[in-house]
C-alpha cells in the first residue's frame, strides 16, 4: 500500500478541494507510474490503488474517487467487467481506461467504452527512460481527468445560446461530424438511430490512435442502415456510406474530375490532434462550397470550431450535441458559445435531425 499515499500536500482551507483519484492496475510498476504522474499535479490527489477489478469496486465503494484510471487486463476481475460493476451500482464517476495500443487492447477498449468508460489513454511503449514514460502519461492523462472531473461539478450559469441564421444552402452534398472523448459511444447512438442510409457521403473524424479505428468502424458497421468504413486514400466518397479518419492521419474532402473521393496526409497535427475535424471541415468547404452539413458531438477541446466557421461563412450549416448529453461540452460548447450552431441537440434527436436535413426537409 505505499504507493497509496497521496503527495503530502498541506491543507489549505481556501485552496480547491483536489481531485480524488483510485489507480487501478495489476503492475506495481505501471500503479507507481500512475500515482507519480498524479501526485504531481497540485490539483490531483491519489485516494488509493487496487491491483484487480474486484478490489476497485471495494475501494471505490469506500472512497468514493472523482475519478478511476482502470488497466483493462488484470487477473480475478478485468477492467471490462470492473466498469460494469461499477456502473450498475450506480456509481458515475469517470473512469479511463489504461490500454496497450494493440488489436487485443483496441478490442478490450471499445468494449470498455461501451460498457461505461469514459475515456482512455495508450500505456506509453518503446520509451527509453521512466522521466519519458512519465511526459507521455501525463500529456494524454491529465487533461482527460481535469475535463472530466470538471464535467461532472455544478454546472455554471451560462448566457442563452445565439443560434446560427438558416443556411443558405437547403440541402448538403456532404456531412462531416467531429467528436473525441464520449464519441465512441455518442456515434454509435447516431449511426444504430438512423432510419435509412443517408442520401449523401458522410466523414467522421473521431481522436483515436491508428488500430482502434478499423475496429471501431467494423463495429458502427453493424449497428444501423448505413454502410461503415475507415477511410482509404482515394476512396471514392458514395451516399448511404459512413467513412471513418484512420488513427492518426488527417482525412480531407478531395474533388477530382467533379467526383468526391477521400485524403490522407501525414501533416503535423492541427490543434494537437491527427486526425483533425478542422482539417476535415475545412476541406469539405473547399470541395462543396457551402453544400455541408457540419456535426459536432461531445469531446475536449475547440477542434472544429474554425471548421464550424466556415461552414457557415460558406452558407452551410452546423448542429451541435447539448451539455447535459455530452461526456465532455468542449468541442460543442466551443462551436455553440461562438453562435455558430443552427441547433444544439440531445443526442437522441442527432440521427433524426442529420435525416431530415440530408433529405432536403429542412429545419
Amino acid at each position: 500500500m505505499g504507493e497509496t499515499r497521496t503527495s503530502g500536500r498541506g491543507a489549505d482551507a481556501s485552496a480547491p478541494r483536489p481531485i480524488r483519484a483510485l489507480v487501478v492496475d495489476d503492475s506495481v510498476v505501471v500503479r507507481r507510474l500512475l500515482v507519480r504522474t498524479l501526485n504531481d499535479d497540485p490539483l490531483i490527489e491519489v485516494a488509493g490503488t487496487a491491483a484487480n477489478g474486484r478490489i476497485a469496486i471495494e475501494r471505490a465503494r469506500s472512497l468514493h474517487p472523482d475519478v478511476v484510471t482502470m488497466d483493462v487486463e488484470m487477473p480475478v476481475m478485468d477492467g471490462i467487467e470492473a466498469v460494469r460493476a461499477l456502473r450498475a451500482e450506480g456509481l458515475r464517476m469517470p473512469i479511463i481506461m489504461f490500454s496497450t495500443l494493440t488489436e487485443r487492447g483496441a478490442t478490450a477498449t471499445l468494449d470498455a467504452l461501451a460498457a461505461g468508460a469514459s475515456d482512455y489513454v495508450a500505456k506509453p511503449t518503446g520509451t527509453g527512460s521512466l522521466e519519458e514514460s512519465l511526459r507521455r502519461v501525463s500529456s494524454q492523462l491529465l487533461p482527460r481527468i481535469h475535463g472530466l472531473v470538471r464535467r461532472r461539478g455544478p454546472r455554471q450559469a451560462r448566457p442563452a445560446t445565439r443560434l446560427a441564421p438558416p443556411p443558405a444552402v437547403a440541402v448538403p452534398r456532404l456531412i462531416v461530424i467531429g467528436s473525441s472523448t464520449g464519441g465512441p459511444n455518442a456515434l454509435s447512438t447516431v449511426v444504430a438511430a438512423l432510419e435509412r442510409p443517408l442520401p449523401v457521403p458522410v466523414l467522421v473524424v473521431q481522436h483515436m490512435p491508428p488500430v482502434f479505428t478499423r475496429q471501431f468502424a467494423e463495429r458502427l458497421d453493424g449497428l444501423g442502415p448505413a454502410r461503415v468504413v475507415e477511410a482509404g486514400a482515394g476512396e471514392a466518397l458514395r451516399a448511404g456510406t459512413i467513412h471513418i479518419a484512420p488513427g492518426g492521419r488527417h482525412m480531407a474532402v478531395v474533388s477530382r474530375g467533379g467526383a468526391l473521393e477521400a485524403g490522407l496526409s501525414d501533416d503535423p497535427p492541427v490543434n494537437y490532434v491527427r486526425p483533425s475535424v478542422d482539417v476535415l471541415f475545412d476541406s469539405a468547404v473547399a470541395a462543396v462550397g457551402g453544400a455541408v452539413l457540419g456535426v459536432v458531438l461531445t469531446g475536449m477541446g475547440s477542434d472544429g470550431l474554425e471548421g464550424c466557421r466556415r461552414i457557415v461563412k460558406a452558407g452551410g450549416s452546423v448542429l451541435v450535441q447539448d451539455e447535459e448529453t455530452s461526456v465532455v461540452w468542449g468541442m460543442p460548447g466551443a462551436v455553440a458559445r461562438a453562435g455558430l450552431a443552427r441547433a444544439v441537440l440531445p443526442l437522441g434527436a442527432v440521427a433524426a435531425a442529420v435525416g431530415r436535413r440530408a433529405s432536403g426537409a429542412g429545419e
